[in-house]
């Protein structure tokens, strides 16, 4: 299980890192859209940035893992909110609700309640 971790580690900082900093100007129109100023924006990117980081480094020092993980469901729980404050179409809420789960999958490996 713990391979599979590492591969959902990876996904959801290879993802973080494509829509923060490759597909920026669709984060500026949702933020936008939400009604978020930019100062939120901002906060909600720097934290996902170095969340995705933690994680990557969780790699090799695992005890990094379950906080940057939980946090980082936290942040795809309150994308969901948005999602469902302004109904977005499901194609919208697909890749956070699926990120969401990758992160509870790790930080249950993590916490060890999924048996490896």
């Amino acid at each position: 299980m713990a391979n599979l971790s590492i591969i959902a580690q990876l996904i959801v900082a290879v993802s973080i890192v494509i829509v923060w900093v490759f597909r920026f100007e669709n984060i500026e129109k949702e933020f936008k859209e939400y009604g978020l100023n930019t100062f939120m924006r901002s906060a909600v990117g720097a934290a996902k940035i170095a969340l995705a980081t933690l994680l990557v480094a969780g790699i090799w020092y695992p005890s990094l893992v379950l906080i940057p993980a939980l946090l980082m469901a936290f942040l795809m729980v309150s994308a969901q909110y948005f999602h469902f404050k302004v109904n977005n179409p499901w194609q919208k809420r697909m890749p956070s609700l699926f990120l969401l789960i990758l992160c509870l999958f790790i930080a249950a490996v993590s916490l060890n309640l999924i048996p490896g």
